[in-house]
């Protein structure tokens, strides 16, 4: 006679016992349905992408400060290759910073058409009188010569 069978050892607790398992099933495949369904209603059936809200395209305003602005900055602007682009900076340390943007034509190669190019990309100059220690400006009183 045969030696009875081992008795089967019982599940681990952690298994989930046959009616949890099918309520976990149907759960699943409610989702997936669900799933499936919004995908072919947002037209992903015909080939058509899932549109997602997104801002408009922006654009960024790219400007220079003439006065305190080196030459790589100067030289992306439209227009102005390395080498104009080293005459500014060097203009502006030989004789000065630039009082306004009109003041950019003392140098070779910016004339009147290239300075209507360029003068969206510049920073707004403060105005004259309003420069401290200037003529007309916030600045002490002179004082009267004798």
């Amino acid at each position: 006679m045969p030696p009875p069978p081992a008795p089967l050892k019982p599940l681990p607790h952690w298994l989930l016992r046959q009616g949890e398992q099918a309520t976990v099933a149907i759960l699943i495949g409610a989702g997936l349905l669900s799933l499936i369904g919004w995908w072919a209603w947002q037209g992903g059936a015909r080939g058509r992408t899932v549109e997602i809200e997104q801002a408009g395209p922006q654009t960024a305003r790219y400007q220079v400060d003439i006065n305190k602005a080196d030459w790589p900055e100067f030289a992306n602007l439209p227009g102005v290759g390395r080498k104009l682009a080293e005459r500014i900076v060097q203009s502006r340390e030989q004789a000065g910073p630039f009082a306004d943007i009109e003041d950019l034509r003392r140098v070779r190669g910016i004339g009147a058409r290239t300075l209507q190019t360029l003068r969206p990309y510049f920073r707004p100059m403060p105005k004259q009188e309003a420069i401290a220690g200037k003529k007309g400006g916030a600045g002490p009183p002179a004082e009267p010569e004798s």
